[in-house]
């Protein structure tokens, strides 16, 4: 996921799973690409009214109000943030060997940071989360039995 529709889909899984486990994510994350149209930006970034309340009846997502304003602010966030750098560009420079910062606080920057810029549910710890899950940062232990693959697909990651 190194794209800004991948990104910006795994901020919000991010936000919705917080307090919840992951494996009831993971069951629902079809639905959540149904309701939330595949993620993209620029079409929940369109969401109104209606649709929040057409979310919120949604028994297949995590009806959380809260949560799914984030995802629609986050959305518009995105759009708007197109100006400058784009999302994936934006966690991408807070990569260990870009920022010079380990994951933690490159997390904790980056958490400020789209905050600043008025993204909402991102706080460190979910901020850490989806960096580590789209390769931005590594934590695999050294003998952990995936740390290289996954090493390897984040240079190809660093380098596009």
């Amino acid at each position: 996921m190194v794209d800004e529709r991948g990104l910006y889909e795994r901020l919000c899984l991010e936000g919705f799973q917080s307090g919840l486990s992951w494996l009831t994510i993971l069951r629902k994350r079809d639905a959540f690409r149904a309701a939330f149209e595949g993620f993209d930006p620029d079409r929940v970034a369109g969401f109104g009214a209606r649709d929040v309340e057409r979310l919120l009846a949604d028994a297949a997502i995590v009806r959380h109000r809260g949560k799914i304003e984030a995802a629609i602010a986050n959305a518009r966030c995105t759009v708007t943030l197109r100006e400058d750098a784009p999302l994936h560009e934006l966690f991408w420079s807070y990569a260990p060997e870009r920022s010079g910062k380990d994951g933690a606080a490159g997390a904790r920057e980056l958490a400020k940071e789209l905050k600043r810029r008025g993204f909402r549910f991102v706080g460190p710890t979910t901020v850490q989360s989806a960096m580590q899950a789209c390769g931005v940062v590594n934590d695999h232990v050294a003998d952990c039995f995936v740390r290289q693959a996954v090493e390897a697909e984040r240079r190809v990651a660093l380098t596009t």
